[in-house]
Protein backbone atom coordinates (compact mmCIF):
# COMPACT_ATOMS: atom_id res chain seq x y z
CA UNK A 1 0.00 0.00 0.00
CA UNK A 2 1.45 3.42 -1.07
CA UNK A 3 1.85 5.50 2.11
CA UNK A 4 0.72 8.82 -0.07
CA UNK A 5 -2.48 6.61 -1.27
CA UNK A 6 -3.13 5.86 2.74
CA UNK A 7 -2.79 9.65 3.72
CA UNK A 8 -5.22 10.62 1.34
CA UNK A 9 -7.89 8.14 1.54
CA UNK A 10 -7.50 8.67 5.38
CA UNK A 11 -8.39 12.60 4.55
CA UNK A 12 -11.44 11.51 2.36
CA UNK A 13 -12.64 9.06 5.97
CA UNK A 14 -11.81 11.91 8.51
CA UNK A 15 -14.05 14.16 6.28
CA UNK A 16 -16.52 16.19 8.51
CA UNK A 17 -20.36 14.38 8.46
CA UNK A 18 -21.82 17.66 6.83
CA UNK A 19 -25.19 18.77 7.94
CA UNK A 20 -26.76 15.55 9.94
CA UNK A 21 -27.48 15.18 13.49
CA UNK A 22 -25.72 12.57 15.26
CA UNK A 23 -28.44 10.55 15.91
CA UNK A 24 -28.95 9.95 11.80
CA UNK A 25 -28.26 6.70 10.07
CA UNK A 26 -25.83 7.12 7.98
CA UNK A 27 -24.59 4.20 5.61
CA UNK A 28 -20.92 4.47 3.90
CA UNK A 29 -20.10 3.03 0.85
CA UNK A 30 -17.01 2.45 -1.39
CA UNK A 31 -18.12 2.74 -4.95
CA UNK A 32 -16.71 0.85 -7.36
CA UNK A 33 -14.99 3.50 -9.06
CA UNK A 34 -15.61 7.56 -9.15
CA UNK A 35 -18.91 8.72 -10.15
CA UNK A 36 -17.20 11.22 -13.08
CA UNK A 37 -20.87 10.98 -14.86
CA UNK A 38 -24.11 11.82 -13.64
CA UNK A 39 -26.59 11.58 -16.54
CA UNK A 40 -27.63 7.54 -16.83
CA UNK A 41 -28.46 8.27 -20.48
CA UNK A 42 -25.14 10.10 -22.10
CA UNK A 43 -23.57 6.80 -20.32
CA UNK A 44 -23.89 3.23 -19.68
CA UNK A 45 -21.34 3.30 -16.48
CA UNK A 46 -22.74 1.02 -13.94
CA UNK A 47 -21.75 3.42 -11.01
CA UNK A 48 -23.82 6.36 -13.11
CA UNK A 49 -26.44 3.83 -13.26
CA UNK A 50 -26.50 2.87 -9.28
CA UNK A 51 -26.19 6.82 -8.69
CA UNK A 52 -29.36 6.89 -11.13
CA UNK A 53 -31.77 4.33 -9.55
CA UNK A 54 -31.17 6.14 -6.02
CA UNK A 55 -32.17 9.71 -7.49
CA UNK A 56 -34.75 8.87 -10.42
CA UNK A 57 -37.35 6.32 -10.79
CA UNK A 58 -38.76 4.39 -13.47
CA UNK A 59 -42.03 3.54 -14.74
CA UNK A 60 -41.76 -0.67 -14.58
CA UNK A 61 -38.99 -2.78 -12.64
CA UNK A 62 -37.75 -6.00 -12.86
CA UNK A 63 -37.94 -8.20 -10.05
CA UNK A 64 -35.45 -11.19 -8.47
CA UNK A 65 -37.00 -13.53 -10.72
CA UNK A 66 -36.40 -11.33 -13.93
CA UNK A 67 -40.37 -10.61 -13.88
CA UNK A 68 -41.62 -6.98 -15.20
CA UNK A 69 -43.70 -5.48 -12.85
CA UNK A 70 -45.82 -1.83 -12.67
CA UNK A 71 -43.41 1.13 -9.97
CA UNK A 72 -44.39 4.33 -11.00
CA UNK A 73 -46.85 3.06 -13.68
CA UNK A 74 -50.30 2.31 -11.64
CA UNK A 75 -51.44 -0.06 -14.10
CA UNK A 76 -51.34 -0.24 -17.97
CA UNK A 77 -54.12 -1.23 -20.79
CA UNK A 78 -53.98 -2.85 -23.96
CA UNK A 79 -56.04 -2.83 -27.30
CA UNK A 80 -57.46 -5.81 -28.39
CA UNK A 81 -54.91 -5.42 -31.45
CA UNK A 82 -52.11 -4.89 -29.08
CA UNK A 83 -51.31 -1.77 -31.01
CA UNK A 84 -52.25 0.94 -28.44
CA UNK A 85 -50.90 1.19 -24.76
CA UNK A 86 -52.08 3.26 -21.96
CA UNK A 87 -50.28 3.43 -19.37
CA UNK A 88 -51.45 5.52 -15.95
CA UNK A 89 -49.34 6.93 -13.07
CA UNK A 90 -49.51 6.31 -9.99
CA UNK A 91 -51.03 9.17 -7.15
CA UNK A 92 -48.24 10.83 -5.04
CA UNK A 93 -45.28 11.61 -7.40
CA UNK A 94 -43.35 14.30 -7.04
CA UNK A 95 -40.04 15.95 -8.81
CA UNK A 96 -37.47 16.82 -6.24
CA UNK A 97 -37.86 19.83 -6.54
CA UNK A 98 -41.89 19.61 -5.41
CA UNK A 99 -43.53 19.63 -8.60
CA UNK A 100 -45.73 16.84 -9.63
CA UNK A 101 -45.05 14.24 -11.84
CA UNK A 102 -46.40 14.84 -15.08
CA UNK A 103 -47.08 11.85 -18.31
CA UNK A 104 -45.46 14.49 -20.53
CA UNK A 105 -42.29 14.48 -18.07
CA UNK A 106 -42.56 10.72 -18.83
CA UNK A 107 -42.73 10.81 -22.64
CA UNK A 108 -40.07 13.31 -22.90
CA UNK A 109 -37.57 10.98 -20.73
CA UNK A 110 -38.95 7.80 -22.78
CA UNK A 111 -38.09 9.77 -25.83
CA UNK A 112 -34.41 11.05 -24.98
CA UNK A 113 -33.51 7.14 -23.53
CA UNK A 114 -34.54 5.87 -26.42
CA UNK A 115 -32.44 7.70 -28.53
CA UNK A 116 -29.01 6.39 -26.65
CA UNK A 117 -30.66 2.82 -25.39
CA UNK A 118 -30.66 -0.26 -27.83
CA UNK A 119 -33.54 -1.85 -26.34
CA UNK A 120 -35.40 1.57 -26.31
CA UNK A 121 -34.21 2.47 -29.85
CA UNK A 122 -36.24 -0.80 -30.72
CA UNK A 123 -39.15 0.40 -29.08
CA UNK A 124 -39.68 3.93 -30.60
CA UNK A 125 -38.60 2.16 -34.15
CA UNK A 126 -42.42 0.59 -34.25
CA UNK A 127 -44.05 3.19 -32.22
CA UNK A 128 -46.15 5.60 -34.52
CA UNK A 129 -47.18 8.07 -31.75
CA UNK A 130 -46.25 8.75 -28.31
CA UNK A 131 -48.21 11.08 -26.58
CA UNK A 132 -49.89 12.36 -22.72
CA UNK A 133 -53.51 12.98 -23.41
CA UNK A 134 -53.50 14.14 -20.40
CA UNK A 135 -51.40 14.19 -17.02
CA UNK A 136 -51.56 11.03 -15.94
CA UNK A 137 -51.79 8.82 -19.12
CA UNK A 138 -49.14 7.98 -21.30
CA UNK A 139 -50.09 6.28 -24.51
CA UNK A 140 -48.05 4.70 -27.65
CA UNK A 141 -49.79 4.05 -30.79
CA UNK A 142 -47.74 0.70 -32.65
CA UNK A 143 -47.49 -0.01 -36.04
CA UNK A 144 -46.98 -3.48 -34.76
CA UNK A 145 -47.87 -5.82 -31.15
CA UNK A 146 -45.07 -5.38 -28.73
CA UNK A 147 -45.35 -7.10 -25.77
CA UNK A 148 -42.04 -6.57 -24.54
CA UNK A 149 -42.91 -2.99 -23.61
CA UNK A 150 -43.13 -3.09 -20.09
CA UNK A 151 -39.82 -5.30 -19.73
CA UNK A 152 -37.91 -2.30 -22.25
CA UNK A 153 -39.40 0.64 -19.91
CA UNK A 154 -38.72 -1.61 -16.75
CA UNK A 155 -35.27 -3.21 -18.28
CA UNK A 156 -32.81 -2.75 -15.28
CA UNK A 157 -29.14 -2.34 -17.44
CA UNK A 158 -27.48 0.62 -18.76
CA UNK A 159 -28.63 2.58 -19.88
CA UNK A 160 -32.07 2.60 -17.46
CA UNK A 161 -34.99 3.93 -18.86
CA UNK A 162 -35.14 7.22 -15.80
CA UNK A 163 -38.00 9.42 -15.36
CA UNK A 164 -36.62 13.44 -15.81
CA UNK A 165 -38.51 16.73 -15.71
CA UNK A 166 -39.63 17.46 -19.12
CA UNK A 167 -37.18 20.46 -18.70
CA UNK A 168 -34.39 18.34 -18.42
CA UNK A 169 -35.32 15.92 -20.71
CA UNK A 170 -35.80 17.38 -23.52
CA UNK A 171 -31.98 18.41 -23.80
CA UNK A 172 -30.27 16.37 -26.43
CA UNK A 173 -29.45 12.78 -25.69
CA UNK A 174 -26.05 13.09 -26.92
CA UNK A 175 -25.45 16.25 -24.55
CA UNK A 176 -24.53 15.72 -20.48
CA UNK A 177 -27.05 16.44 -17.50
CA UNK A 178 -26.01 17.95 -14.59
CA UNK A 179 -28.82 18.64 -12.75
CA UNK A 180 -29.80 15.63 -10.71
CA UNK A 181 -33.43 16.40 -9.73
CA UNK A 182 -35.56 13.34 -9.78
CA UNK A 183 -38.62 11.45 -8.52
CA UNK A 184 -36.35 8.78 -7.01
CA UNK A 185 -36.15 7.79 -3.28
CA UNK A 186 -32.82 10.23 -2.66
CA UNK A 187 -31.76 13.19 -3.35
CA UNK A 188 -28.17 14.43 -4.85
CA UNK A 189 -26.17 16.87 -2.94
CA UNK A 190 -24.20 18.55 -5.45
CA UNK A 191 -23.39 21.14 -3.11
CA UNK A 192 -21.43 18.10 -1.03
CA UNK A 193 -19.72 16.23 -4.01
CA UNK A 194 -16.20 16.26 -4.35
CA UNK A 195 -14.87 14.98 -7.58
CA UNK A 196 -13.12 12.26 -7.00
CA UNK A 197 -13.54 11.21 -3.61
CA UNK A 198 -17.36 11.68 -2.33
CA UNK A 199 -20.94 11.80 -2.93
CA UNK A 200 -23.74 12.46 -0.71
CA UNK A 201 -27.33 11.30 -0.99
CA UNK A 202 -30.28 12.21 1.31
CA UNK A 203 -33.52 10.68 2.36
CA UNK A 204 -36.14 11.59 0.32
CA UNK A 205 -38.37 12.43 2.89
CA UNK A 206 -41.36 13.35 0.35
CA UNK A 207 -41.38 9.68 -1.49
CA UNK A 208 -44.19 7.42 -1.68
CA UNK A 209 -43.31 4.21 -2.22
CA UNK A 210 -45.66 1.65 -4.08
CA UNK A 211 -48.18 -0.03 -1.59
CA UNK A 212 -48.19 -3.18 -2.90
CA UNK A 213 -45.77 -6.10 -3.63
CA UNK A 214 -42.79 -7.20 -2.11
CA UNK A 215 -39.20 -5.48 -2.62
CA UNK A 216 -36.85 -7.44 -4.94
CA UNK A 217 -34.22 -6.11 -7.08
CA UNK A 218 -35.44 -2.87 -8.74
CA UNK A 219 -39.52 -3.74 -8.35
CA UNK A 220 -41.93 -3.17 -5.47
CA UNK A 221 -41.57 -0.81 -2.84
CA UNK A 222 -38.86 1.29 -2.45
CA UNK A 223 -38.60 2.35 1.31
CA UNK A 224 -35.39 3.63 2.95
CA UNK A 225 -34.45 3.30 6.30
CA UNK A 226 -30.95 5.40 6.51
CA UNK A 227 -31.31 9.26 6.55
CA UNK A 228 -28.28 9.62 4.33
CA UNK A 229 -25.70 7.46 1.91
CA UNK A 230 -21.71 8.90 1.32
CA UNK A 231 -19.76 7.26 -1.11
CA UNK A 232 -16.27 7.61 -0.22
CA UNK A 233 -14.12 6.97 -3.45
CA UNK A 234 -10.92 4.70 -2.49
CA UNK A 235 -8.83 3.41 -5.18
CA UNK A 236 -6.21 1.61 -3.29
CA UNK A 237 -7.81 -1.51 -2.50
CA UNK A 238 -5.57 -2.06 0.25
CA UNK A 239 -6.91 1.47 1.86
CA UNK A 240 -10.36 -0.26 1.76
CA UNK A 241 -10.07 -2.96 3.35
CA UNK A 242 -8.55 -1.46 6.32
CA UNK A 243 -11.43 1.08 6.27
CA UNK A 244 -13.85 -1.92 6.39
CA UNK A 245 -11.95 -3.51 9.19
CA UNK A 246 -11.94 -0.78 11.45
CA UNK A 247 -15.61 0.49 10.91
CA UNK A 248 -15.12 4.02 9.01
CA UNK A 249 -17.14 1.92 6.17
CA UNK A 250 -20.03 -0.03 5.93
CA UNK A 251 -20.38 -1.28 2.41
CA UNK A 252 -17.34 -2.07 -0.32
CA UNK A 253 -19.27 -2.59 -3.82
CA UNK A 254 -16.49 -4.26 -5.59
CA UNK A 255 -13.31 -5.86 -3.31
CA UNK A 256 -10.33 -7.45 -5.08
CA UNK A 257 -9.97 -11.05 -5.40
CA UNK A 258 -6.87 -11.31 -3.21
CA UNK A 259 -8.13 -9.76 0.01
CA UNK A 260 -11.24 -12.33 0.24
CA UNK A 261 -9.40 -14.40 2.15
CA UNK A 262 -8.80 -11.24 4.76
CA UNK A 263 -12.33 -10.16 4.62
CA UNK A 264 -14.09 -13.30 5.29
CA UNK A 265 -11.33 -13.63 8.52
CA UNK A 266 -13.24 -10.18 9.70
CA UNK A 267 -16.16 -11.70 12.28
CA UNK A 268 -17.73 -8.39 11.51
CA UNK A 269 -18.02 -8.38 7.91
CA UNK A 270 -20.55 -10.61 5.62
CA UNK A 271 -19.35 -11.56 1.79
CA UNK A 272 -22.27 -12.56 0.46
CA UNK A 273 -22.76 -15.63 -2.33
CA UNK A 274 -22.30 -13.73 -5.40
CA UNK A 275 -25.14 -13.14 -8.34
CA UNK A 276 -24.82 -16.07 -10.12
CA UNK A 277 -25.26 -13.59 -13.16
CA UNK A 278 -22.26 -12.10 -12.52
CA UNK A 279 -20.11 -9.79 -14.83
CA UNK A 280 -19.69 -10.86 -18.70
CA UNK A 281 -15.99 -9.48 -19.81
CA UNK A 282 -15.87 -8.23 -23.39
CA UNK A 283 -13.44 -6.53 -25.26
CA UNK A 284 -14.60 -4.21 -27.77
CA UNK A 285 -12.98 -2.70 -30.60
CA UNK A 286 -13.88 0.90 -32.64
CA UNK A 287 -15.11 0.14 -36.13
CA UNK A 288 -14.85 3.48 -37.66
CA UNK A 289 -11.68 3.55 -37.98
CA UNK A 290 -8.49 1.39 -38.94
CA UNK A 291 -7.17 -1.06 -38.28
CA UNK A 292 -10.65 -2.33 -36.40
CA UNK A 293 -12.88 -1.53 -39.46
CA UNK A 294 -11.04 -4.81 -41.00
CA UNK A 295 -13.23 -7.88 -40.11
CA UNK A 296 -10.22 -10.08 -41.30
CA UNK A 297 -8.26 -8.61 -38.52
CA UNK A 298 -11.01 -8.85 -35.89
CA UNK A 299 -11.62 -12.75 -36.81
CA UNK A 300 -7.91 -13.18 -36.36
CA UNK A 301 -8.12 -11.97 -32.44
CA UNK A 302 -10.47 -14.68 -31.48
CA UNK A 303 -7.82 -16.92 -32.01
CA UNK A 304 -5.57 -14.98 -29.37
CA UNK A 305 -8.01 -14.31 -26.76
CA UNK A 306 -7.70 -16.66 -23.58
CA UNK A 307 -10.61 -16.30 -21.64
CA UNK A 308 -8.27 -18.47 -18.79
CA UNK A 309 -5.54 -15.65 -19.17
CA UNK A 310 -8.08 -12.58 -18.83
CA UNK A 311 -10.18 -14.27 -16.04
CA UNK A 312 -7.32 -15.50 -13.63
CA UNK A 313 -6.06 -11.92 -13.95
CA UNK A 314 -9.08 -10.07 -13.24
CA UNK A 315 -10.49 -12.22 -11.16
CA UNK A 316 -8.00 -14.89 -8.99
CA UNK A 317 -9.25 -17.63 -7.73
CA UNK A 318 -11.05 -20.16 -10.20
CA UNK A 319 -14.11 -20.29 -8.15
CA UNK A 320 -14.57 -16.59 -9.06
CA UNK A 321 -15.00 -17.34 -12.36
CA UNK A 322 -15.58 -18.62 -15.44
CA UNK A 323 -13.72 -19.14 -18.55
CA UNK A 324 -15.62 -21.32 -22.27
CA UNK A 325 -18.34 -18.40 -22.08
CA UNK A 326 -20.27 -17.55 -24.85
CA UNK A 327 -22.21 -14.04 -26.01
CA UNK A 328 -24.96 -15.13 -23.64
CA UNK A 329 -24.25 -15.89 -19.26
CA UNK A 330 -23.89 -19.27 -18.68
CA UNK A 331 -27.01 -21.04 -17.22
CA UNK A 332 -29.34 -18.94 -19.04
CA UNK A 333 -32.04 -19.72 -21.24
CA UNK A 334 -30.06 -18.31 -24.48
CA UNK A 335 -26.74 -19.99 -23.44
CA UNK A 336 -25.82 -22.63 -26.28
CA UNK A 337 -22.08 -23.80 -27.70
CA UNK A 338 -22.99 -22.69 -31.51
CA UNK A 339 -19.30 -21.84 -32.82
CA UNK A 340 -17.38 -21.97 -29.31
CA UNK A 341 -14.83 -23.95 -30.75
CA UNK A 342 -13.23 -20.48 -31.97
CA UNK A 343 -12.41 -19.32 -28.11
CA UNK A 344 -12.53 -22.95 -26.65
CA UNK A 345 -9.83 -24.65 -28.90
CA UNK A 346 -5.96 -24.40 -28.41
CA UNK A 347 -4.35 -21.14 -28.48
CA UNK A 348 -1.32 -20.78 -31.13
CA UNK A 349 -0.44 -16.91 -31.05
CA UNK A 350 2.50 -17.59 -33.92
CA UNK A 351 -0.69 -18.79 -36.32
CA UNK A 352 -2.69 -15.15 -34.97
CA UNK A 353 0.53 -13.51 -35.92
CA UNK A 354 0.34 -14.75 -39.17
CA UNK A 355 -3.36 -14.21 -39.68
CA UNK A 356 -2.71 -10.76 -38.94
CA UNK A 357 -0.51 -10.38 -41.42
CA UNK A 358 -2.77 -12.12 -43.97
CA UNK A 359 -5.43 -9.76 -42.80
CA UNK A 360 -4.14 -6.41 -44.62
CA UNK A 361 -2.74 -5.15 -41.02
CA UNK A 362 -0.15 -2.75 -42.09
CA UNK A 363 1.11 -1.59 -38.35
CA UNK A 364 -1.75 0.96 -37.66
CA UNK A 365 -1.55 2.58 -34.10
CA UNK A 366 -3.80 0.58 -31.66
CA UNK A 367 -4.87 2.88 -28.68
CA UNK A 368 -5.82 0.75 -26.47
CA UNK A 369 -7.56 2.26 -23.20
CA UNK A 370 -6.64 1.08 -20.01
CA UNK A 371 -8.11 2.38 -16.78
CA UNK A 372 -5.73 3.05 -13.83
CA UNK A 373 -8.42 3.16 -10.53
CA UNK A 374 -10.60 0.25 -11.79
CA UNK A 375 -8.82 -2.81 -10.62
CA UNK A 376 -10.66 -5.46 -12.58
CA UNK A 377 -10.65 -3.44 -15.85
CA UNK A 378 -7.13 -2.77 -15.77
CA UNK A 379 -6.34 -6.35 -15.53
CA UNK A 380 -8.31 -7.04 -18.61
CA UNK A 381 -6.25 -4.02 -20.23
CA UNK A 382 -2.90 -5.55 -18.80
CA UNK A 383 -3.65 -8.78 -20.51
CA UNK A 384 -5.35 -7.12 -23.47
CA UNK A 385 -1.83 -4.94 -23.95
CA UNK A 386 0.17 -8.61 -23.73
CA UNK A 387 -1.54 -10.37 -25.98
CA UNK A 388 -1.81 -7.76 -28.90
CA UNK A 389 1.97 -7.11 -28.27
CA UNK A 390 2.71 -10.88 -29.18
CA UNK A 391 0.45 -11.12 -32.29
CA UNK A 392 2.56 -8.07 -33.53
CA UNK A 393 0.66 -5.50 -33.24
CA UNK A 394 1.32 -1.91 -32.20
CA UNK A 395 -0.31 -1.28 -29.32
CA UNK A 396 -0.23 1.82 -27.45
CA UNK A 397 -2.08 1.27 -24.25
CA UNK A 398 -2.99 5.06 -22.35
CA UNK A 399 -3.78 4.35 -19.06
CA UNK A 400 -6.03 6.69 -17.23
CA UNK A 401 -8.67 7.48 -14.43
CA UNK A 402 -12.18 5.91 -15.58
CA UNK A 403 -13.83 8.93 -15.77
CA UNK A 404 -11.48 10.05 -18.56
CA UNK A 405 -11.31 6.85 -20.34
CA UNK A 406 -15.38 6.85 -20.45
CA UNK A 407 -14.86 10.92 -21.80
CA UNK A 408 -12.78 9.50 -24.46
CA UNK A 409 -14.60 6.41 -25.25
CA UNK A 410 -16.90 8.67 -26.97
CA UNK A 411 -15.05 9.88 -29.50
CA UNK A 412 -15.24 8.54 -33.11
CA UNK A 413 -12.19 10.12 -34.69
CA UNK A 414 -8.81 8.72 -35.61
CA UNK A 415 -6.19 7.88 -33.01
CA UNK A 416 -4.34 10.84 -34.12
CA UNK A 417 -7.09 13.27 -33.42
CA UNK A 418 -7.86 11.74 -29.74
CA UNK A 419 -10.15 8.54 -30.39
CA UNK A 420 -9.41 4.93 -29.93
CA UNK A 421 -8.80 1.49 -30.95
CA UNK A 422 -10.02 -0.96 -28.40
CA UNK A 423 -10.94 -0.82 -25.20
CA UNK A 424 -11.90 -3.83 -22.49
CA UNK A 425 -14.78 -3.63 -20.27
CA UNK A 426 -17.67 -5.86 -18.08
CA UNK A 427 -21.45 -5.88 -18.75
CA UNK A 428 -23.50 -7.46 -15.76
CA UNK A 429 -25.10 -11.02 -16.94
CA UNK A 430 -28.95 -9.12 -16.91
CA UNK A 431 -27.42 -6.90 -19.75
CA UNK A 432 -26.32 -9.90 -21.88
CA UNK A 433 -29.15 -11.93 -20.87
CA UNK A 434 -31.09 -12.58 -24.33
CA UNK A 435 -30.94 -10.19 -27.75
CA UNK A 436 -33.28 -7.31 -26.38
CA UNK A 437 -30.85 -6.13 -24.09
CA UNK A 438 -27.44 -6.86 -25.04
CA UNK A 439 -25.96 -3.65 -26.79
CA UNK A 440 -23.24 -5.64 -27.73
CA UNK A 441 -24.38 -7.46 -30.76
CA UNK A 442 -26.33 -4.71 -32.25
CA UNK A 443 -24.97 -4.46 -35.74
CA UNK A 444 -26.44 -0.40 -36.30
CA UNK A 445 -23.53 1.49 -37.25
CA UNK A 446 -23.58 4.68 -35.64
CA UNK A 447 -26.67 4.25 -33.16
CA UNK A 448 -25.23 1.09 -31.79
CA UNK A 449 -23.08 1.44 -28.88
CA UNK A 450 -19.49 2.83 -28.81
CA UNK A 451 -17.40 0.38 -31.22
CA UNK A 452 -20.23 1.38 -33.69
CA UNK A 453 -20.15 -2.01 -36.16
CA UNK A 454 -22.71 -2.73 -38.90
CA UNK A 455 -23.68 -5.85 -39.39
CA UNK A 456 -27.47 -6.14 -41.15
CA UNK A 457 -27.17 -10.14 -40.28
CA UNK A 458 -26.79 -9.74 -36.45
CA UNK A 459 -29.70 -6.53 -36.70
CA UNK A 460 -31.99 -9.35 -39.05
CA UNK A 461 -31.82 -12.32 -36.67
CA UNK A 462 -32.21 -9.92 -33.42
CA UNK A 463 -35.37 -8.76 -34.97
CA UNK A 464 -36.39 -12.10 -35.51
CA UNK A 465 -35.70 -12.96 -32.40
CA UNK A 466 -38.05 -9.91 -30.81
CA UNK A 467 -40.88 -11.41 -32.30
CA UNK A 468 -40.84 -14.83 -31.91
CA UNK A 469 -43.21 -16.28 -29.81
CA UNK A 470 -42.01 -19.22 -28.58
CA UNK A 471 -38.54 -20.31 -26.06
CA UNK A 472 -37.56 -23.51 -28.49
CA UNK A 473 -37.44 -20.88 -31.44
CA UNK A 474 -35.91 -17.97 -29.75
CA UNK A 475 -33.21 -20.82 -28.48
CA UNK A 476 -32.58 -22.08 -31.73
CA UNK A 477 -32.08 -17.95 -33.49
CA UNK A 478 -29.64 -16.76 -30.17
CA UNK A 479 -27.42 -20.03 -31.74
CA UNK A 480 -27.59 -18.40 -34.73
CA UNK A 481 -27.12 -14.70 -33.62
CA UNK A 482 -23.77 -16.37 -31.38
CA UNK A 483 -22.43 -17.65 -35.02
CA UNK A 484 -22.65 -15.10 -36.69
CA UNK A 485 -20.77 -13.04 -33.77
CA UNK A 486 -17.83 -14.96 -34.89
CA UNK A 487 -18.04 -13.76 -38.15
CA UNK A 488 -18.83 -10.12 -38.20
CA UNK A 489 -17.24 -9.64 -34.58
CA UNK A 490 -18.63 -6.45 -33.15
CA UNK A 491 -17.06 -7.99 -29.53
CA UNK A 492 -15.16 -10.85 -28.20
CA UNK A 493 -16.53 -12.62 -25.11
CA UNK A 494 -13.91 -12.69 -22.17
CA UNK A 495 -15.46 -15.25 -19.54
CA UNK A 496 -17.94 -14.33 -17.00
CA UNK A 497 -16.46 -13.20 -13.04
CA UNK A 498 -18.79 -13.42 -10.16
CA UNK A 499 -17.51 -10.37 -8.19
CA UNK A 500 -18.05 -10.11 -4.17
CA UNK A 501 -19.39 -7.40 -2.27
CA UNK A 502 -18.86 -6.97 1.42
CA UNK A 503 -20.80 -5.46 4.08
CA UNK A 504 -20.25 -4.83 7.60
CA UNK A 505 -22.92 -7.66 9.92
CA UNK A 506 -25.11 -4.14 11.34
CA UNK A 507 -25.70 -3.62 7.44
CA UNK A 508 -28.98 -6.48 6.61
CA UNK A 509 -31.45 -6.67 4.46
CA UNK A 510 -30.01 -5.62 1.24
CA UNK A 511 -31.26 -6.13 -2.03
CA UNK A 512 -29.69 -8.62 -4.66
CA UNK A 513 -28.66 -7.59 -8.45
CA UNK A 514 -26.59 -4.69 -8.39
CA UNK A 515 -26.09 -1.83 -4.86
CA UNK A 516 -29.44 -0.60 -4.18
CA UNK A 517 -29.67 1.47 -1.24
CA UNK A 518 -33.83 0.88 -0.11
CA UNK A 519 -34.36 -1.78 1.72
CA UNK A 520 -31.13 -2.25 3.41
CA UNK A 521 -31.14 -1.54 7.54
CA UNK A 522 -28.44 -0.24 9.74
CA UNK A 523 -28.14 -0.86 12.93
Amino acid sequence: MRRRTLLAAAGVLAAPRIGRGAEAAVLRFIPQSDLAVLDPIWTSAYVTRNHAMMVFDTLYGMDGTYRTTPQMVAGDTTSADGLTWALTLRDGLLWHDGGKVLARDCVASIRRWGARDSFGQTLLAVTDDLSAPDDRTIRFRLRRPFPLLPAALGKPGSNVCVMMPERLAVTDPFKQITEMTGSGPFRFKPDERVAGARVVYERNTAYVPRPDGTASFIAGPKVVHVDRVEWTVIPDAGTAAAAMEAGEMDWWESPTADLLPLLRRNANLTVPPPDPMGYMGTLRMNQLQPPFDNPALRRALLGAVSQDDYMAAAAGDPANWRAGVGVFPPNTPMATQAGMAVLTGPRDLAAVARAVTASGYKGERTVLLVPSDFPTLKALGDVGADMLKRIGMNVDAQYADWGSVLQRLAKQDPVEQGGWSIFHTYWSGLDQLDPAVHVSIRGNGKAASRGWPTSPRLESLRNEWLYSTSLPDRQRIAALIQEQVFIDVPYIPLGQTLPPTVYRRTVTDVLTGYSLFWNLRKA
